[in-house]
């Protein structure tokens, strides 16, 4: 081939491709669709304008939400069924707010939802969902609404957060429902440790979910897994105050997925209820816990640090006293030591008819009182 038409079929290539390449993510100012970031004007509508423009997209799409506070009034959903990117990022530089009314938002399940989406990132920002006042009627023994879940994420998948911020949720901060691949980073839950039910972290009937280097402060379970949950790793996990990482409470039915496949590597729990803990109803269950691992965990005055709780009740009067039917299998403790805020650090309350097995302990070293004696160890049917 004559060299100069072999340039000319190289250059005519080159432009051929380019054209083809994907361009520069495109851009979709909240602002400029309508949001304003004064707290006080609703912003939901351009929100949902930006994500529908972002959703049609062919490509890579973003999401730009500037400093200011942006007043979200109710639920707001992003749905991703029927979205044509699979690439959609959120930068957030601002802080979404909530109704200073709780009883707005509170009659709802959840504040700000993704349903079936696929490849949603979200990077930065923060989530004020002004929770206090409900958490008052609450303690104040009222009939009072269950609160609403800041943010959820459901039967979606490639979910990436990083750097937000969740403060004074009504309820739960963050659900993790129905998903697979999911990365939750660098992650600040701030809510008072009175604060009822208002968990840091649930994941429930979800896949392959990893928390990472993330400091959580709440009034109940700093994580909370659920019924169907595996293949899940937590890891530079800070807890307090709270009531630690508790896989459960499971077997509030009768025919419920099992969990299996869970590592806590490395945490920290500063002056909590519990440590690591695995809690079942008093009800039978075709439930399962099963190939879980704990290690590397340091605990700071924590009331109960290791316990498995088969005869949970929440309090309530009438239990069953069944016994759970969930079976704890195979679960190890390495390297777990710090203080205990009781005698009693290492507690294993499992179930006569399905007794705990394969428990291993290795390097567990917790002390109690200022002397720093050995704490005591319960353990009631495990094999």
């Amino acid at each position: 081939m004559d060299p100069h038409l072999l340039i000319v079929c190289l250059a005519l290539f080159s432009i051929i491709v380019s054209m083809a390449a994907p361009g520069a993510p495109t851009t979709y100012n909240v602002v400029s669709l309508g949001a304003e970031p004064d707290g006080l004007t609703d912003s939901s509508k351009a929100f949902l304008k930006a994500w529908a423009l972002a959703c049609s997209s062919p490509d890579i799409a973003t999401i730009s939400v500037p400093k200011g506070r942006y007043l979200i009034t109710s639920t707001i959903s992003f749905v991703g069924d029927g979205c044509e990117s699979s690439d959609i990022t959120f930068r957030i530089d601002g802080t979404l707010v909530a109704p200073s009314n709780y009883g707005v938002l509170a009659k709802n399940y959840n504040w700000i939802v993704f349903k079936q989406t696929n490849g949603v990132s979200i990077y930065g920002g923060n989530l004020d969902a002004k929770g206090s006042g409900l958490w008052a009627c609450k303690n104040s023994g009222d009939n009072c609404p269950s609160g609403a879940t800041s943010l959820q994420f459901s039967n979606s998948k490639n979910v990436l957060v990083s750097g937000l911020t969740s403060l004074n949720s009504q309820m739960f901060h963050m659900v993790i429902f129905g998903c697979n691949n999911v990365k939750l980073q660098g992650i600040r839950i701030i809510a008072d440790g009175n604060s009822h039910n208002t968990d840091g972290i649930h994941i429930s009937q979800s896949s392959d979910v990893k928390v990472m280097n993330s400091k959580i402060g709440t009034g109940d379970d700093c994580i909370s897994i659920g019924p169907g949950s595996t293949n899940l790793w937590m890891e530079g996990i800070i807890c307090g105050p709270g009531h630690g990482i508790s896989i459960g409470s499971l077997g509030r039915e009768l025919n419920e997925d099992g969990v299996q496949n869970v590592t806590v590597n490395t945490a920290t729990f500063i002056g909590t209820q519990n440590g690591v803990r695995i809690k079942s109803w008093e009800k039978q269950s075709s439930g399962f816990v099963k190939d879980v691992l704990f290690q590397h965990v340091t605990m700071f005055n924590v009331l109960n640090p290791i316990i498995i709780d088969q005869h949970y009740c929440n309090g309530k009067h009438n239990c069953p006293q069944l016994g759970s039917g969930i079976k704890v299998s195979d679960v190890t403790y390495n390297d777990i030591h710090g203080t205990s805020a009781s005698e009693l650090g290492v507690n294993f309350d499992c179930n006569k008819n399905k007794p705990c097995s394969g428990i291993t302990l290795k390097g567990v070293n917790m002390k109690f009182g200022s002397d720093k004696t050995p704490v005591k160890s319960e353990c009631l049917n495990v094999v």
